[in-house]
């Protein structure tokens, strides 16, 4: 335990201070997740947060250096998870905390949520919406105020009146009133721009809408459309004036068919997509996001009696079970996958059970990893520095204890984690 504290205060003080020493990350075998191919016997030099260089061999530099010895674990990039909630995480009183819980409340726990994910690995994650907290918790990360991975975040979602992203679903009459675009809920093209632009004020990074209903809102349907395609178009065509990339929460088959037709770059779910939304798919070049992990959890805690509301419980039994069949058929058709969990739907943590769960719907785990990392990046626009363990790259590095193409459950057991050449957990 002392020898990981005293190794975490080296690597925190290089971070902090500048001091001119270089990690050596001793590797065994080092998982090239652009070309699947397995490298044994290397060395990541990593100086001021980056990838310096790989060298062949195990190297150790000089006596002022750090190494790492990693010659018995399995390496690769830092994961990243397309789809989580940073601010909370599903149990029987979510609903009611909406009443009880403060803003700091939220933000409190919100920091516990980002140290179980970097630790399980996911050195950078696309929150996909909470109140805002979520915008304040990247910055924290981004200042070294709080250990988490890196954020890039949707804010507040954004919903018609009444979808799924509507902040005053099932409350009284007298609590709900009007919101709008401020608020996050658009009910005409004017609307939706005006929204994007308040995302953008706000210090978002992208936008996410829910273009149909959803399984935990208190509403009635979790499939209906949401959107209008005019309104869809009008907050893509703001969002990329603003350098923006669209998200989109989709279940049911018409809502989904008008968000791709309307230029967003991800669909969030999927679950009840048809052959022809994925040839669109395909078409458009937009990515399925699969969470199939949120769907299992939904349904697995929807036969606990009072875990979810009534209404809730009705469509997480209805939609959960579908959801992975729905993804092994996308994937065969060919549509773009990127890799994303909805973790804080269940657990923060857990996100790695996902590659599981794939592995079942017939996606072989090396095509997930790549998903995970260098598919991610791409859609993030960060290509060119994430998701790969190359010269030049931000020096996020993982390492697990078994080859996870042999093993896929070793990718739930992380060993080691750096981020941005600091060293937050090494086993």
């Amino acid at each position: 335990m002392m020898k990981k504290l005293a190794l975490l205060f080296v690597t925190l003080l290089i971070a902090s201070f500048g001091v001119a020493q270089d990690i050596y990350v001793q590797c065994g075998t080092i998982i090239d997740t652009q070309t699947g191919k397995k490298l044994t016997e290397k060395t990541i030099v990593v100086s001021n947060g980056k990838i310096k260089s790989m060298d062949n061999g195990f190297t150790s530099g000089s006596s002022k250096d750090v190494v790492v010895d990693l010659k018995d674990k399995t390496v690769l990039p830092g994961l990243i998870d397309m789809h989580v909630h940073m601010e909370s995480e599903f149990n029987p009183s979510t609903y009611i905390k909406r009443f009880t819980d403060n803003e700091a409340d939220v933000a409190f726990q919100s920091t516990v949520y980002a140290k179980r994910t970097l630790m399980a690995g996911f050195t950078t994650v696309r929150d996909l919406g909470g109140s805002g907290v979520n915008i304040s918790l990247r910055n924290a990360i981004n200042k070294g105020s709080v250990v988490g991975p890196r954020i890039y975040t949707s804010g507040k979602a954004l919903a018609t009146t009444g979808g799924h992203a509507d902040p005053t679903n099932g409350m009284r009459s007298d609590l709900m009133g009007d919101p709008g675009p401020k608020e996050g809920v658009v009910n005409s093209p004017e609307d939706g721009k005006k929204a994007v632009r308040q995302r953008y004020k706000n210090g978002a990074d992208l936008i996410k809408i829910t273009a149909t209903g959803g399984v935990l809102s208190v509403a009635k349907s979790g499939q209906n459309p949401q959107f209008t395609l005019e309104e869809i178009k009008a907050i893509t065509a703001t969002a990329k004036s603003y350098g923006f990339t669209v998200a989109a929460h989709a279940h049911g088959d018409e809502g989904m068919k008008l968000a791709v037709l309307g230029g967003v770059t991800t669909i969030e779910h999927g679950t009840l997509m048809s052959d022809e939304t994925m040839e669109l798919m395909i078409k458009n070049n937009c990515y399925l996001v699969p969470t199939i992990s949120a769907g299992k959890q939904v349904a697995e805690k929807a036969k606990q009696a009072g875990f979810f509301p009534e209404v809730v419980a009705k469509k997480a039994l209805e939609i959960g079970p579908k959801h992975q069949a729905s993804m092994a058929r996308a994937y065969k058709k060919g549509v773009p996958m990127a890799f994303g969990t909805d973790a804080g739907v269940f657990p923060h943590g857990l996100n790695a059970i996902e590659f599981g769960y794939l592995l079942e719907a017939g996606i072989p785990v090396m095509e997930s990893l790549k998903a995970a990392t260098i598919t991610n990046a791409k859609i993030l626009g960060m290509e060119a520095t994430l998701g790969q363990l190359k010269q030049g790259f931000i020096a996020d590095i993982i390492a697990v204890n078994e080859d996870p193409s042999k093993n896929v459950r070793t990718l739930e057991k992380v060993a080691f984690v750096m981020k941005d050449g600091v060293i937050y957990k090494n086993e």
